[in-house]
């Protein structure tokens, strides 16, 4: 197991903890200098807030941690690839590399249907990893949008 999926199971534990809150799984890690400075799943339902993702959250606990709203020489684990508002975040933050899991042709926005982090007109550029873990981090998503659908098919079946 090479560095980069050793921390993308971090992000997976992350992951497992909103998907055992019934939230999308998606969980995110920071790192720096070998160490985790913030962690974060999705959180939207639970919080209500849209923008409760799991990679605001651990960026968030991240600038906490370092006391700083700049987080060059970190890298950003996260399981699914981040969405437009998650992606700027990332650009704003001066994140220097961006590792993820799983492709999102819905909302991807770092390589599937655009690719802000890679914007050479934004005042920051991402290196980008994709797809470490891929297998793991789409099977954590598929069995829970399976199991969310066939919940959702029970409930509309009336015996009465």
């Amino acid at each position: 197991m090479n560095l980069h999926e050793i921390w993308m199971q971090q992000a997976l534990k992350e992951a497992e903890k909103a998907y055992h809150e019934k939230e999308v799984p998606v969980g995110a890690v920071v790192v720096c200098e070998d160490r985790v400075i913030g962690k974060g799943y999705n959180q939207t339902e639970t919080l209500q807030d849209p923008t409760a993702h799991a990679e605001m959250i651990a960026i968030s606990a991240a600038a906490n941690t370092c006391k700083s709203w700049r987080l060059d020489n970190c890298i950003l684990y996260v399981t699914l690839e981040p969405c437009a508002m998650c992606a700027g975040a990332i650009v704003l933050a001066r994140i220097d590399t961006l590792v993820f899991g799983s492709f999102d042709p819905k909302a991807g926005a770092c390589s599937s249907l655009r690719n802000i982090v890679q914007d050479h007109r934004l005042n920051h550029v991402v290196n980008v990893v994709p797809g470490i873990l891929e297998d793991q981090t789409s099977l954590m998503l598929k069995t829970f949008f399976q199991n969310l659908r066939n919940t959702k098919r029970k409930q509309k079946i009336n015996f009465n």
